[in-house]
C-alpha cells in the first residue's frame, strides 16, 4: 500500500488524533468524518484499539506500511524499549529532523525539500526523506535555496523548538544533538498498543 496524500485533516478526525500536532484538524470537528461520523459510538474492540493507534503515528510521520513495518523490526533489535526505540527511528528521520528545524510548517512541506534537494546532511546532499541521521548531524539548507520562499515563510512562523535540535537561523544550519526522551515526544501516543498490534 501507498504513502497516503490525501487529506491530512480527514484522517486526523478518522483516528481522533491531530497527526498535524497542531490541533488546528480537529478544532471544528472533533468526531469522524462521513455522515454518520457523530452517531458512531460502538465499543471498539483490542484490535481496532491497536490498529488506531499504528495508524494515528503511521499518519503523523507519513510512512507507507513496509517503511513502517521496516522502521518497526529495526527498533527491535536495538537494545532497550522496543515501542520507545521506535518512535525514536521515527524521530530521526531526516524529513522529520528538517520539520522539528522549522524549515517547514509540515512534515509533508519537510519531505518535499528533501526531495527536491534543498537540504544538506554534514555538507552533502541527501533527498532520501527517509536517510536516518544520527545525533550529531550537521542539517543545513542548500545555498542556492538559503532565499526559498517556503524556507523563509516556515522560519517566521516558528514559536519554539525541541530540545534535541539546535538551530542557527542566520546560517540556516542546525544539528540533531541526541536522541528524544520519551517525555519530550507526545503523551497521547502508546507505543505499547504497537507493539501489541504487531505480536499478535
Amino acid at each position: 500500500m501507498s504513502r497516503y496524500t490525501g487529506p491530512a485533516y480527514k484522517k486526523s478526525r478518522r483516528v481522533g488524533f491531530s497527526t498535524l500536532e497542531n490541533g488546528k484538524d480537529l478544532a471544528k470537528r472533533a468526531y469522524k468524518p462521513g455522515v454518520h461520523g457523530q452517531d458512531r459510538k460502538a465499543k471498539a474492540s483490542n484490535y481496532s484499539i491497536q490498529l488506531n493507534e499504528k495508524q494515528k503515528v503511521k499518519f503523523t510521520y507519513g510512512l507507507n506500511e513496509k517503511q513502517f513495518r521496516i522502521l518497526f523490526d529495526k527498533a527491535g533489535k536495538m537494545q532497550g524499549i522496543h515501542g520507545e526505540n521506535f518512535l525514536k527511528l521515527l524521530e530521526s528521520r531526516l524529513d522529520n529532523i528538517v520539520y522539528r528545524m522549522g524549515l517547514a510548517k509540515t512534515r509533508r512541506g519537510s519531505r518535499q525539500l528533501v526531495n527536491h534537494g534543498h537540504i544538506l546532511v554534514n555538507g552533502k546532499k541527501v533527498d532520501i526523506p527517509s536517510y536516518c541521521t544520527k545525533p550529531g548531524d550537521v542539517i543545513s539548507v542548500k545555498e542556492a535555496s538559503k532565499d526559498h520562499k517556503a524556507i523563509k515563510e516556515a522560519l517566521e512562523s516558528i514559536n519554539s523548538r525541541v530540545e534535541y535540535v539546535t538551530f542557527d537561523d542566520k546560517k540556516l544550519e542546525g544539528t540533531y544533538v541526541r536522541y528524544p526522551e520519551r517525555s519530550e515526544l507526545s503523551s497521547d501516543i502508546n507505543e505499547a498498543l504497537i507493539v501489541e498490534f504487531y505480536s499478535r
